[in-house]
């Protein structure tokens, strides 16, 4: 049966050119398990995929989408049945294999979560991987103590998807959170998801020579990376942690091991492509229940498959504010 996609192609100059287009069933790669996709969403590699690809694309042609919810249509695999409810991050999903993107998907089931209960596909869209990632980093920060009355917690590019989301759940789990934002014109988003001071990114975007500055955050969750995260290194509390979740500053780390050293700083990667199967059923479990579903909704910017070339140009360009949810049937 033939079901529309957003399809990239590379011609023979190696220009990329993306367009709605409508495929059949037997176009769809292997997998165990077909999907009916109701929504999807969109990344920072959404937007490297959907233009030169960044390295990320395997082959051409290409369905991007590294994020998809919906309804199994069929299934060779005994976890799933017609009719469950699925959400897929990671696994290069949308990268080296087909994405979301499509009215249907065909995927592993080893990489597909039951949707938990009481969280709609289009709520697990507007959570996403950007949103997923942010649970992650927040379940490591309370893995390493923080706790509520520690202090400040710092979330860097807090206006983006991943910050978004982390405002938001901070605050709800009682968090005292500091977004900051190159856009002055975010200030009121971000404190109605709940941010209680807002820090202008050129206080933290200037590099110092000090390896240490006064103590003042009791956790960070960074999307940034680069100078501002070897910056906010120096100005952890003691035996304090920092989750490294994005590198929208750079992959540089100009930094040195002082604060690890002299103040027990920690560093915690957070990866979101691999993680395995358990950790995934915690973290959709503890968004269906920690993350305020008025502050999600507050977040989400409707999109559909033939608005997604311009997204994609927008979001590397860093003027995507929030989470885009893309209805794929629309």
């Amino acid at each position: 049966m033939a079901f529309n996609a957003l399809l990239v192609e590379k011609d023979d100059t190696g220009k990329t050119h993306a367009s709605v287009t409508s495929l059949q069933d037997d176009q769809l790669p292997e997998g165990d398990v077909t999907v009916a996709v109701e929504y999807s969403t969109v990344n920072y590699k959404d937007g490297l995929c959907i233009g030169p690809g960044g390295g990320l694309v395997r082959s051409y042609p290409h369905v991007p989408g590294i994020d998809f919810a919906g309804t199994v249509e069929t299934s060779d695999d005994p976890r799933y049945a017609p009719g469950d409810r699925v959400v897929l991050t990671g696994w290069r999903v949308g990268e080296a294999h087909w994405g979301g993107y499509a009215q249907k998907a065909r995927v592993k089931a080893d990489w597909l979560v039951p949707l938990p209960e009481g969280l709609s596909t289009r709520q697990a869209m507007a959570v996403g991987t950007a949103g997923f990632t942010a649970m992650l980093a927040v379940m490591a920060l309370e893995a390493h103590h923080l706790r509520p009355g520690d202090g400040p917690v710092l979330v860097t590019g807090a206006a983006g998807g991943v910050g978004s989301v982390a405002v938001a759940l901070l605050a709800h789990l009682g968090h005292e959170v500091a977004a900051v934002t190159g856009r002055p014109e975010t200030e009121a988003y971000l404190r109605d998801l709940g941010a209680s001071q807002i820090v202008p990114r050129d206080m933290l975007n200037e590099t110092v020579k000090r390896p240490l500055e006064s103590e003042i955050w009791a956790g960070c969750i960074d999307a940034v990376g680069g100078a501002m995260l070897a910056r906010v290194l120096g100005q952890m509390k003691y035996r304090c942690s920092v989750a490294a979740v994005g590198l929208a500053g750079g992959a540089a780390l100009p930094a040195t091991v002082i604060p690890f050293l002299l103040r027990g700083v920690n560093l915690l990667g957070i990866d979101s492509v691999l993680q395995p199967y358990e950790n995934r059923l915690q973290a959709w479990d503890r968004i269906a229940r920690d993350l305020p579903m008025d502050k999600l909704e507050a977040m989400i910017r409707p999109a559909t498959l033939s608005d997604l070339p311009q997204l994609g140009a927008d979001i590397l360009a860093g003027q995507v504010q929030g989470r885009v949810v893309v209805d794929v049937n629309a």
